[in-house]
């Protein structure tokens, strides 16, 4: 199989989900020095990327190995796995740890009582409940109730 990233440093991500946060994550990453793939089995997903992106993009499964193959899964550094399915994400999580020895593996779960089960694996994990609530909390009691007041005005 051809080799088809630049190597433009020794870092090498894969993320599989180009929704949101996998777009975004892609954009950013692909404006900084890293290489990047990302996957989506909707090919329609891609348009979420910016007119400046720079990684490849695959149309594939993210739970098919040759799709995985396809991005060069065995090659990556990091496997981000954001998909809007926890169990597809644990799923992809497990392949990248298990069977690609991938080192450093993200996934995003939506519920927050299953990051024991990621954590048994190895997996790190980004949890958009916890991380807004933690948010809230802190702006609450950090910043004051008058100041949070004034800010919700601009949403």
């Amino acid at each position: 199989m051809k080799e088809f990233f630049s190597k433009k440093n020794d870092k090498y991500t894969v993320i599989i989900g180009c929704g949101r946060l996998g777009a975004s994550l892609a954009n950013t990453m692909s404006e900084g020095d890293g290489d990047v793939t990302i996957m989506d089995i909707d090919k329609n997903s891609f348009r979420k990327l910016s007119s400046s992106y720079g990684g490849l993009v695959v149309k594939g499964d993210g739970m098919d190995f040759a799709d995985l193959e396809e991005a060069q899964v065995d090659k990556a550094d990091v496997v981000v796995a954001v998909t809007n399915n926890d169990n597809v994400n644990i799923m992809i999580a497990q392949i990248a740890r298990e069977v690609y020895k991938v080192k450093r593996v993200i996934a995003r779960l939506y519920d927050p009582e299953r990051e024991c089960v990621y954590h048994e694996f190895g997996i790190d994990t980004i949890c958009p409940a916890v991380l807004s609530a933690n948010q809230i909390d802190k702006m609450i009691y950090e910043s004051g109730a008058e100041e949070i007041t004034d800010s919700a005005k601009c949403m």
